[in-house]
């Protein structure tokens, strides 16, 4: 064959077998005979354009002056086809000439999107892994639609199509366009389960995420089908069990079909639910030395004859491991040993208490913060470099950067460091928008209609500033504020801050008189403990009455002017509840004090001390039940208590009156004039009304009671009855998509002659 002049045989058109490498479609000993014998004397390159001749000359196995290798060719093919930059390649043989002729891979030019309307282009075009101004091939590209199609069936549309479409351009480039038919959503028509005994499917339908679709839901997309969260809903749902004592749980399958018409899935979950169990024997055992195990039984929350609750289990894990580091032991491992008596149905368990790993921090790095200074995420960790490593500590840190609400999420990981005892901890946030602009609508029996506007900064310069203008324009008060909170003052843990503010407020209805208060206020919040917080406060107010009709109490007439309060104040919290703006377990504590008389025209001393505990009834937070109570005095310093100091109780403060309803009055004019001390409680539950959890609907049972009293006047005009009022009611609440709206409707069981009574309260408030 050498002695030929021209003798050829393509290799071209090679695909990928299953190993990715080129299957040539000539015979072995086809090529064998072409490609045997002689030398090769030089090699030749057609059709490169972008590409230089060298760089395909350098993935050949062969060179001139080596002999022709079939073996040798074959791996020359496979290499040109591996580096992605050809479409095709020709080896040819011509006399003792190699030809090696390419049909180079076009460059992407443009990439487009046609046809997504629920997913953002910009979004799409970071999923994909296709770039402009690299190297277009067809595997890539089908790779690519493949990450799109599994995009959209993670948002529950499985009818979704991508279809890519080439545009030829110049210059071997091409524009590509990815043609896409969102469909419609998936959604889920069915949630069964199989093998429940100890629940129905319905309760069963609310541990899990998922939920059947109705017009309702039209708000979430937890009733589209989502392989993802199914297997979520397979961790739901043993926990779900384990919680209620069931420890030989299993899911054995979740199944997920297509309905005939193809629009919907019915999903199945089968379970096995096994024996329930009881908590048996509940021991703490330790291998630190002088560590007082007795000691440590109190935050035990596992209790013989309980039934089993894995919850229970590992929040006694995380409070033995607090109350350990209390004792100054670094480093603790708390593992739970279990021994199950099938038999009795028991689970004992036993808290082996041991010395962890001496684990130090050696970093800690934050990342995904453009805007937030570093040291506004690093000081809410718990801990510092140098500090021994603490899961829990690093647990609560993760939970104390999502409550500064900067982050729309936030991942505490650790990994290990230069050194078997150093770990480094990574902080990884992704930012969201702080700014808020927000236009308030509402109604209330007590306001009327209202509105209000703001302008709020929580996170000013990235600097953790709060900073806020607010007006609220109602039918019976107008109120001006700016607020500024530094959380960090000179980089200390203590919040510092002032108020500006003027407010506007019609009393005619209560008391015959409108009142004005201008000035300003100045805070300084120190923490004591993790959980206990003192705030000091100074404050310097003009309070003017006014528009006091001749017909007023002649009580009232007598406040009419302008008075100066020149205050100082300390507050301080207990707060462990699990939630400040909707808690549903824990309770708080507070205690202020507040001396006027530094300046200004008024001299009195005002305390209040009040607390409230909530108790879920059940696992779901659903049935809760939460009691309040406080109490408050105040006393004139050399002179009566004027009238805008006083306290008043009533309207939302005390359900079935009215706002300032109760209380000392005049009798001839029923104006209200006011307490000097009183003594409110209230229980209220919160439960479900049976409804769809997605509808926001609430229903409260509730009563208040309590006491106001001493006026300190002496006058046969003025009822001061120091007598205790008591009034119940039911309420239904709706968290609406403009806004929470309550109802509430309750009865005065006790009362006086002259206190002021109101059946029916309505609420109602948004924000655009």
């Amino acid at each position: 064959m050498a002695g030929c002049a021209t003798t050829s045989i393509s290799l071209a058109h090679a695909q990928s077998g299953a190993g990715g490498s080129p299957l040539l479609p000539v015979d072995r000993v086809q090529v064998a005979q072409v490609f045997s014998g002689g030398t090769i004397r030089d090699i030749r390159v057609q059709g490169t354009q972008r590409i230089e001749e060298s760089t395909v000359r350098t993935y050949l196995s062969v060179r001139p002056g080596d002999p022709f290798d079939p073996d040798r060719i074959d791996q020359s093919l496979k290499a040109l086809f591996a580096t992605s930059l050809f479409q095709d390649v020709v080896l040819r043989r011509e006399g003792d000439t190699l030809v090696v002729a390419v049909v180079e891979n076009p460059i992407i030019n443009r990439i487009a999107f046609e046809g997504n309307r629920r997913i953002e282009s910009d979004q799409l075009q970071g999923e994909i892994q296709l770039k402009p101004r690299q190297v277009y091939t067809r595997t890539r590209v089908q790779n690519d639609v493949q990450r799109l199609l599994d995009i959209y069936r993670r948002q529950g549309r499985f009818a979704a199509t991508v279809e890519p479409k080439i545009i030829q351009l110049d210059q071997n480039r091409v524009d590509l366009v990815f043609e896409i038919n969102e469909g419609a959503r998936t959604g889920v028509r069915a949630i069964n389960f199989v093998g429940n005994e100890a629940f129905s499917d319905s309760t069963l339908r609310s541990a899990v995420q998922t939920k059947e679709s109705a017009w309702y839901r039209f708000m979430t997309s937890d009733d589209s089908y989502d392989p993802d969260r199914l297997t979520f809903d397979r961790e739901l749902l043993r926990r779900y069990y384990l919680r209620e004592g069931y420890a030989d749980f299993r899911v054995l399958s979740a199944v997920a079909e297509l309905t005939p018409d193809r629009e919907d899935f019915i999903v199945t979950f089968t379970i096995e639910e096994g024996q329930r169990y009881k908590f048996g024997k509940v021991d703490i055992r330790s291998s630190l030395r002088a560590l007082d195990t007795e000691a440590l039984k109190s935050v035990v929350t596992t209790r013989e004859g309980d039934w089993y609750n894995a919850q229970d289990v590992e929040n006694t894990i995380t409070k033995l491991t607090n109350a350990v580091g209390d004792q100054q032991y670094a480093f603790v491992d708390i593992r739970p040993q279990v021994n199950r008596n099938r038999d009795a149905l028991t689970i004992d368990v036993t808290y082996e208490i041991g010395e962890g790993p001496r684990v130090f921090v050696e970093r800690i790095d934050i990342t995904g913060n453009v805007r937030t200074l570093d040291k506004v995420v690093r000081r809410e960790v718990m801990v510092a470099e140098g500090d021994p490593f603490n899961t829990s500590k690093l647990r609560r840190s993760e939970q104390r950067i999502k409550d500064l609400g900067y982050f729309e999420r936030v991942q505490v990981t650790s990994q290990p460091g230069t050194a078997p005892d150093r770990s480094v901890v990574n902080v990884e946030v992704t930012e969201q928008s702080t700014g808020e602009i927000s236009f308030g609508a509402g109604f209330s029996t007590s306001d009327g209609p209202l509105g209000d506007f703001s302008i709020r900064e929580r996170n000013l310069l990235g600097r953790g500033q709060d900073l806020r203008f607010g007006a609220t324009i109602s039918g019976s008060r107008q109120e001006y504020d700016i607020s500024f909170t530094e959380p960090y003052f000179l980089d200390r843990d203590m919040s510092a801050g002032f108020d500006l503010f003027r407010r506007t407020r019609d009393y005619q209805d209560e008391s015959s008189y409108d009142e004005r208060n201008t000035g300003f206020a100045l805070r300084l919040g120190v923490p004591l403990s993790e959980r206990l917080r003192q705030r000091f406060y100074y404050q310097l107010q003009s309070t003017n009455i006014s528009n006091v009709p001749t017909t007023a109490s002649e009580f009232i007439q007598a406040e009419e002017g302008t008075r100066v309060t020149s205050l100082i104040g300390t507050e301080l919290m207990y707060d462990a509840r699990n939630s400040r703006l909707q808690p549903t377990a824990g309770y708080f504590g507070r205690v202020s004090a507040e001396f006027a008389g530094l300046g200004g025209s008024e001299r009195f001393v005002r305390t209040r001390i009040g607390g409230g505990y909530y108790l879920p009834l059940t696992d779901d937070d659903s049935w809760v039940i939460a009691t309040t109570a406080e109490v408050g005095y105040i006393v004139g310093l050399g002179e009566d208590v004027s009238l805008a100091d006083r306290f008043f109780l009533g309207g939302d403060t005390f359900r079935g009156f009215e706002t300032a309803g109760i209380g000392p009055r005049d009798t001839t004019t029923s104006d209200a004039l006011g307490g000097q001390r009183y003594v409110r409680g209230s229980v209220e539950m919160s439960f479900p009304l049976g409804l769809p959890e997605e509808f926001g609907l609430k229903g409260h049972a509730f009563t208040d009671v309590g006491t106001l009293s001493d006026a300190d006047i002496n006058s046969p005009k003025v009822a001061d009855e120091n007598s205790i009022r008591l009034a119940a009611g039911a309420g239904v609440s709706w968290r609406s998509p403009l806004g929470p709206i309550r109802v509430d409707l309750a009865f005065p069981i006790l009362k006086e002659s002259y206190d002021q009574t109101q059946y029916f309260r309505f609420s109602f408030g948004t924000r655009f």
